[in-house]
C-alpha cells in the first residue's frame, strides 16, 4: 500500500462523520435512481413482453352491428396484418351476499381454437369446452376479490335475461391490466368484472348471429396508424361505427403509460436535488480539509509527489465516500424497488412482473454519483495541485476582516460578544453560509413538494366528488333509451330524483389537433351533474357552443371564443362547427359538455338516454339495488360514494408510503448539511472555543456560539424552504399533469408546519452532536500548535 493510500484510510477514519453524512446523502439520489428506473424498466419491459406474447391489438373499434364477411375486407386494409372480430357486451352480475349491482363485461371467444389477438393467460382450470355456452372464464382480480375459484357458479342479466354461468377458469389478459370499469378512475374488483364465453351464445343474447361489434387489429412494420384509422372508420361508418382508436388510447394501456410517465419525471428530477446537495457538501468538506492540510500538502510537493497525484490523492478520497454513498444506494434502491413492484402488483395484473436487476440502471447510477463526486472535490483538488510548496508550508493568510453591515448600522452595540462572533462568521463566509442555507431550504422544499399532492386530493375529491357530482348512483343502459325510462326508475321506492344521462361519441379537431371525446349534455336544471367555473361555482351549460375543460381546452389549443369542428360519430354524424363558450374547472379526467337540447338537435336523433343519475334514499339502497339487478335494460351501476373512498384509500396509501420515503430523505439532506456545516465551523474555530474557555466561558457558553450559528443558518432557511417548496410544488402539479387527473396546488398549513418540523428537529440533533464534542474538548490538546 503506497503512503498516500494509508493517508486517505487515517483521513477517512478521522472524518467518518462527515463521509458518512455526505454519503448518505449520495445514497438518497442513487436510491431513488435504483429504486424509480428499476420499477420504470421492470414496468416497461414486462409489458412490452405480454402484449407481444399474448397479441395485445394495436387498434380496437366498436360498431353497433356489421356483418363478419366485414372482417376480410377490413383485414385487406393496407398495412393491417391480423383482424380478430367479435362480440362484446354488459351485464349485470348477481352474486349471493353481495347486494350492490356487479358490471360484468362480457367478452365472446372463438368458438373453435384460440383467439388470434388478445389472447387469455389461463391461470387456474380450463377453458370452456366447445357448445357450451354456460362457462365462463372470469377475471383473476374480480375472481379473488370474491374468492370465486372454478367450479364457482354466479348468475347475470344479459341484454334483459337472467342466465347461469359456471365458472371453469380464471384468467388474465392484456387488455385488462388495469381492470377498470369504463368511466371509472379507480379500478374496483369488487364491483366490475371480465368474463370471457363462447361467442355463439354470447351472439345469440345480443342477436349479432353472423356479425360483430368490436373489433382489434395489429399493424405490419412500418404501417401508418393514421391511415389505417381512417380507412377503418370508412368501413365501419356505415355500421353505426363510433371511431376507431390506437392503442395508446385503449383504457388499461392509457392507465398503464399515465403511471410509467410519472415514473420517468421521477427519475428526471428527484435525484439531481440530492446529487446537486451531494456535490455542495462535498465541495465545502473538500476545501475546508485541504485548507487544514496546506503543510502536509507542502511537505509531500517538496518530497517529490507531483501536483497530478496530490489533485488524484482528494479526488480519491471523493470517491471513496462516493462509493460508500453507492453502496448504500444500491442496497436502498434495491429493497425499495422491490416494495415498489409488490405494491404495482396489487393494481397491474401481469401474469409476471419482478423488479428488473438491470446493470445498465445501476452502472448509470454509479456513473453520476462518482460525476458529481468529481464535480464537488474539482475545484478545491486544482487548488491544492497549483499550491507551490514553499506557500503551502506557511500558514494560510488570514481572512479580511471588514465592518459588516450591522455593525455599520450601530446595531452590534445591541448584541452579546457571542452573539457578535457568531454574526461576524456567518457573514464573512457569505457564499459557504448562503449555500448552506439554500441546501437546508432544498431539504423542505423536497417535503413539501412531496407532500402537497395529499392536500391536493382533498380538494380534488371534494371539487369532483361533492360539487360537481352530487348523485348517489349512476346507471348505464344497454343501448340508448327513450326519455320515458326515467319515469320508470323514479317510481322504484326510495329513489328520491332521477336526471336524464346523454353521451354521445365525438371527434374534436382544432387544426391539425384532434382528440376523440365524449360530449355529454346536461339541462339547465340539472343539480345531480353540475358545471363549476374557475373559482368552483355552478355555472349553466351554455345554450350553443361547447363548454372544455380546461384541460381538454389546452390540449387542443382552445380558449373562449375559438371555433371547434366536432365530428359527430353516431345519430346522423353530422359534422358542425361550434364555438367554445366556456372553460369549466375539472380535475378528474376531461369532458366537453353542451345543451342537452342542442345535443339532441345536433344529433338529429330526438332525446336518447345513455343512462340516468340516481339520488336515493340510503336506508332503502338494498331494495333498490335488488330492483336495479331485475331491470333488463341496466349494463351498468356505479356508486358515487364507494368510487370516492376507493380512490381516497388508494391513493393515500400509495402517498403515505411515498410521503415516508421523502420524510427520510428530506431529514437525510438536513441532517448532512447541517452536521457537515457544523462540524466545518467546529474545525475552524476549534482553538478559538478553546481559548474562550481558558478565559473563562463555561463548555456551554463556548458550544452556545456554535449552536447559535446553527440555529441562525436555520431560521433564514425555514422561510425559504416554505417559498420554495410552494415553487417546486407548482412545477411538479405541472409535471404530473395527465388525462386522468390535475392537481390543483393546495398546500395547507399542516404541511408546512410539518416540513419546518423535519429540517428543526435535523438542525437540533446535528447541533447535539457538535456540542457534545465542545463539551468534551481536551484544552491542552486543542490548543496546541500543528507541526
Amino acid at each position: 500500500m503506497t503512503s498516500l493510500n494509508r493517508k486517505l484510510i487515517r483521513e477517512l477514519r478521522r472524518i467518518w462523520a462527515q463521509a458518512l453524512a455526505i454519503a448518505l446523502v449520495i445514497a438518497c439520489g442513487v436510491a431513488v435512481v435504483v429504486m424509480a428506473y428499476g420499477v420504470l424498466r421492470s414496468l416497461e419491459e414486462t409489458r412490452t413482453a405480454y402484449y407481444e406474447r399474448y397479441s395485445f391489438g394495436d387498434i380496437f373499434a366498436n360498431v353497433t352491428r356489421a356483418p363478419s364477411s366485414l372482417a376480410a375486407r377490413i383485414a385487406a386494409i393496407p398495412g393491417v396484418r391480423q383482424v380478430e372480430d367479435r362480440v362484446v357486451g354488459r351485464a349485470i352480475l348477481d352474486l349471493p351476499g353481495f347486494s350492490f349491482p356487479i358490471t360484468g363485461q362480457l367478452v365472446s371467444l372463438p368458438g373453435s381454437g384460440e383467439a388470434r389477438l388478445n389472447r387469455t393467460v389461463l391461470r387456474k382450470g380450463r377453458m370452456p369446452h366447445p357448445g357450451r355456452n354456460d362457462e365462463v372464464l372470469l377475471s383473476e382480480a374480480f375472481a379473488n376479490a370474491h374468492k370465486l375459484n372454478p367450479g364457482a357458479r354466479l348468475s347475470a342479466i344479459v341484454h334483459g335475461r337472467r342466465q347461469a354461468f359456471s365458472v371453469v377458469g380464471i384468467v388474465l389478459s392484456p387488455e385488462y391490466v388495469y381492470a377498470i370499469d369504463p368511466g371509472s378512475i379507480v379500478p374496483d374488483d369488487r364491483r366490475f368484472g371480465v368474463l370471457w364465453l363462447h361467442r355463439e351464445g354470447l351472439a345469440a343474447a345480443y342477436n349479432l348471429d353472423g356479425a360483430f361489434n368490436e373489433i382489434s387489429l395489429t399493424l405490419r412494420l412500418g404501417a401508418s396508424e393514421q391511415a389505417v384509422i381512417a380507412a377503418l372508420d370508412r368501413e365501419l361508418a356505415p355500421f353505426g361505427g363510433t371511431g376507431a382508436f390506437s392503442r395508446r388510447d385503449q383504457v388499461s394501456n392509457w392507465f398503464l403509460s399515465g403511471e410509467l410517465d410519472q415514473l420517468s419525471i421521477m427519475v428526471r428530477f428527484v435525484p439531481s436535488i440530492f446529487l446537486a446537495v451531494a456535490l455542495f457538501l462535498l465541495h465545502t468538506a473538500m476545501s475546508r480539509l485541504i485548507d487544514t492540510e496546506r503543510h502536509e500538502i507542502g511537505l509531500l510537493k517538496a518530497f517529490g509527489y507531483s501536483d497530478a497525484s496530490v489533485a488524484w490523492h482528494y479526488a480519491k478520497l471523493a470517491l471513496a465516500i462516493s462509493a460508500v454513498g453507492i453502496a448504500i444506494g444500491f442496497a436502498l434502491g434495491t429493497y425499495f424497488g422491490n416494495l415498489m413492484t409488490l405494491m404495482y402488483v396489487r393494481f397491474f395484473h401481469f401474469p409476471f412482473l419482478t423488479f428488473v436487476f438491470s446493470p445498465e440502471v445501476y452502472a448509470a447510477a454509479a456513473f453520476f454519483a462518482c460525476a458529481t463526486a468529481l464535480a464537488g472535490v474539482f475545484l478545491p483538488a486544482l487548488g491544492a495541485a497549483r499550491l507551490p510548496p514553499a506557500v503551502a508550508m506557511l500558514p494560510p493568510s488570514p481572512p479580511r476582516y471588514r465592518s459588516s453591515l450591522i455593525e455599520r448600522l450601530g446595531l452590534s452595540a445591541a448584541l452579546t460578544g457571542a452573539a457578535r462572533m457568531v454574526l461576524r462568521h456567518i457573514l464573512r463566509w457569505p457564499l459557504r453560509s448562503g449555500l448552506t442555507v439554500a441546501s437546508m431550504a432544498m431539504a423542505g422544499a423536497l417535503y413539501i413538494s412531496s407532500s402537497f399532492a395529499l392536500d391536493s386530493m382533498d380538494l380534488l375529491l371534494d371539487v369532483d366528488f361533492t360539487r360537481a357530482q352530487r348523485q348517489d348512483l349512476t346507471v348505464t343502459f344497454n343501448e340508448k333509451a327513450p326519455a320515458r325510462v326515467l319515469a320508470e326508475l323514479a317510481a322504484i321506492p326510495g329513489v328520491i330524483r332521477v336526471e336524464a344521462m346523454r353521451q354521445a361519441a365525438a371527434r374534436l379537431r382544432n387544426g391539425h389537433l384532434s382528440r376523440r371525446e365524449a360530449i355529454t349534455g346536461i339541462d339547465p336544471g340539472d343539480d345531480l351533474a353540475r358545471l363549476l367555473d374557475s373559482r368552483l361555482n355552478p355555472v349553466s351549460p351554455p345554450p350553443e357552443g361547447l363548454a372544455l375543460s380546461t384541460g381538454l381546452a389546452s390540449h387542443l389549443a382552445l380558449k373562449p371564443g375559438d371555433m371547434v369542428r366536432i365530428e359527430f360519430l353516431e345519430g346522423l354524424r353530422r359534422v358542425i362547427d361550434v364555438p367554445v363558450v366556456q372553460l369549466v374547472e375539472q380535475y378528474i379526467g376531461n369532458g366537453a359538455y353542451m345543451d342537452a337540447a342542442t345535443l339532441d338537435r345536433h344529433l338529429g336523433q330526438g332525446p336518447r338516454l345513455s343512462g340516468a343519475r340516481l339520488l336515493i334514499d340510503a336506508e332503502a339502497e338494498g331494495a333498490i339495488f335488488a330492483r336495479l339487478k331485475s331491470l333488463p335494460q341496466i349494463a351498468g351501476v356505479s356508486a358515487r360514494k364507494a368510487a370516492r373512498e376507493l380512490l381516497r384509500s388508494t391513493i393515500a396509501e400509495n402517498l403515505t408510503i411515498m410521503t415516508l420515503f421523502n420524510v427520510g430523505f428530506a431529514a437525510l439532506i438536513a441532517l448532512g448539511v447541517v452536521y457537515n456545516a457544523a462540524r466545518i465551523s467546529l474545525s475552524e474555530r476549534g482553538r478559538e472555543l478553546a481559548s474562550l474557555m481558558v478565559l473563562g466561558y463555561s463548555r456551554f457558553q463556548a458550544a452556545a456560539i456554535l449552536v447559535g450559528e446553527i440555529a441562525i443558518l436555520t431560521l433564514v432557511a425555514l422561510p425559504l424552504g416554505c417559498l420554495a417548496g410552494w415553487g417546486l410544488a407548482a412545477l411538479l402539479a405541472s409535471a404530473y399533469e395527465t388525462e386522468l387527473y390535475r392537481l390543483p396546488l393546495v398546500i395547507s398549513g399542516a404541511t408546512y408546519g410539518a416540513a419546518v418540523l423535519v429540517v428543526s428537529i435535523s438542525a437540533i440533533l446535528s447541533a447535539a452532536v457538535v456540542a457534545r464534542r465542545v463539551a468534551r474538548f481536551d484544552l491542552v490538546s486543542v490548543l496546541k500548535t500543528r507541526e
